[in-house]
């Protein structure tokens, strides 16, 4: 056979395989609002880059009549690309066929592919959109789920690793996403929980949708597993490729630097959006853009636990983490979702060498009986062993309350900050003048012949007192008092001293995070 003929047989076979389930199939997928699985991996790609292996591969299933179909591909499209021109891995579960079920041979597609990853360290991108386990394979499917949950798991800290849900993804298929480092989803097109409404019927009676269970708003708002929220396919393509602007590739290097760039001061300046009256809640998403470069800011989670801001900023052309109290959502108080939320954060920019500026205003831990309930303890304690684990420069700007445990818990000195600054502004000290003042005085306010004015003296007296930096200042754990319109400018020269920073922690396996 000549060689002309050996090719044509080649093309045959790619296009019987690259026509995936079929065109009703397909038109299927596309009629509501869903790409093909290559379709997605070539939007998200740069253009020309994408190259696919394991085509011709097939199911191993022999049961159930599964040796007489077909299953191009096995359901999953495997490959390499770049993205900004640097290369990744990738693997997108195709819906058309067979659901995008998992067996035995699409499992081992994905893990070659991770295995890919780990060996070339190259990011992983995993775009799900699956029925779930192949049942007519039995426990080889099952297989394939332990395999790839181990490799996630030893891929965490060493590469990104980003979940992408555009379709549904049920059942044992949700730990993957849940062990990687961002989840994406999109409205009315993402759909993630252990049981399907059917089963929840069923076993408790209970009626919803699917869009309610697991939809992707609820994973945003609600769960917190999913850390970007988009109104389309497209929009979630963007916002992956605008992550990868600010992560590096693996965790040897660091992210990309580009042009530093000063902040938009007519939008954004500390002066402006800061209100003087320290009652005023305002949004510190604007104090953080009045300090980074061109004032830009990528929110991680931004409807989780509003109450923390966490997200990725540029100074001077490199990228940092910032962590953030939020006074205008339960006036910037760590509770238990908040904890998780930033703890999550702090380790990742710890393992890929991402500076981490926090941004404190806080009353300190959210009291209550459901809070006591649900672990604010165990929660809290989160962000503690995270902040005092991490091992990249950390720098501090009290703005405002730093008050309790809550001084302590957002990268105070204790927590070993490599630099602690405050505006004036900043009120440290163990509780709120109000509730001190009550405590410090009580006998003197209820003997007094004005208990009123006389409490509203103890709090003043308290306030001049404590309420201020400069006690902290004095003992050390305040490195500067500075005025706001200077904090980017701390912030800038903390970090370029801090460039070659060295900290070891003892010998061991590993620690015990209160998880």
């Amino acid at each position: 056979m000549s060689v002309n003929s050996k090719t044509q047989e080649l093309k045959q076979r790619m296009q019987l395989v690259l026509q995936g389930g079929g065109t009703k199939a397909v038109e299927k997928q596309k009629a509501i609002g869903k790409l093909t699985a290559r379709e997605r991996i070539l939007e998200l790609l740069d253009e020309g880059s994408f190259h696919e292996y394991d085509l011709f591969v097939q199911h191993s299933g022999k049961d159930f009549d599964m040796d007489k179909k077909i299953l191009p591909g096995d359901g999953v499209v495997t490959g390499t690309g770049t993205i900004n021109g640097y290369p990744v891995c990738i693997y997108a579960q195709d819906f058309t066929v067979a659901g995008g079920s998992l067996g035995f041979m699409h499992a081992k597609k994905i893990c070659k592919i991770m295995d890919h990853a780990m060996k070339l360290k190259t990011p992983i991108i995993g775009i799900n959109d699956s029925g779930g386990a192949r049942i007519q394979e039995g426990v080889n499917a099952l297989s394939g789920y332990g395999d790839i949950f181990y490799r996630n798991t030893i891929a965490s800290g060493v590469i990104p690793q980003i979940s992408v849900i555009l379709g549904p993804c049920a059942g044992g298929a949700v730990y993957s996403p849940a062990l990687t480092d961002f989840v994406f989803v999109v409205d009315k097109i993402s759909k993630m929980f252990i049981t399907g409404p059917d089963v929840i019927k069923t076993v408790l009676g209970e009626e919803i949708t699917q869009e309610d269970l697991g939809g992707a708003r609820v994973h945003a708002e609600i769960s917190g597993n999913a850390h970007f929220f988009a109104e389309s396919e497209q929009e979630c393509f963007e916002q992956i490729k605008n992550l990868f602007t600010y992560i590096p590739w693996n965790n040897t290097k660091k992210a990309e630097s580009f042009p530093a760039k000063k902040p938009k001061s007519k939008e954004y300046k500390i002066t402006s959006v800061f209100p003087s009256d320290p009652a005023k809640p305002y949004d510190v998403r604007h104090i953080i853009k009045s300090i980074v470069d061109n004032s830009e800011f990528l929110e991680v989670q931004e409807l989780f636990a509003p109450n923390i801001v966490v997200g990725f900023a540029r100074i001077n052309g490199d990228t940092v983490g910032f962590v953030a109290n939020q006074p205008i959502a339960l006036a910037g108080v760590l509770d238990c979702n908040s904890s998780d939320k930033a703890a999550r954060f702090i380790r990742f920019c710890d393992a890929f060498n991402v500076p981490l500026i926090t941004l404190e205003d806080m009353p300190g831990y959210l009291p209550g009986i459901d809070q006591e309930h649900a672990g604010v303890i165990r929660h809290g304690a989160k962000i503690l062993y995270a902040y005092s684990e991490a091992t990249v420069p950390k720098i501090t700007v009290i703005l405002r309350k730093a008050y309790g445990g809550g001084y302590i818990a957002m990268c105070s000195s204790h927590l070993k900050a490599d630099f602690v600054f405050a505006w004036p502004t900043a009120e440290i000290a163990v509780m709120g003048p109000e509730g001190a003042a009550n405590i410090i005085f009580r006998n003197e306010i209820m003997n007094s012949d004005n208990p009123e004015k006389t409490r509203k003296e103890k709090i003043a007296e308290y306030k001049d007192k404590f309420a201020n930096p400069y006690v902290a200042a004095s003992y050390g754990y305040v490195d500067a008092v500075i005025q706001p319109s200077e904090t980017r400018d701390y912030i800038s020269h903390a970090l370029e001293v801090c460039k070659n920073k060295v900290q070891e922690h003892p010998k061991k396996k590993h620690g015990l995070p209160p998880f």
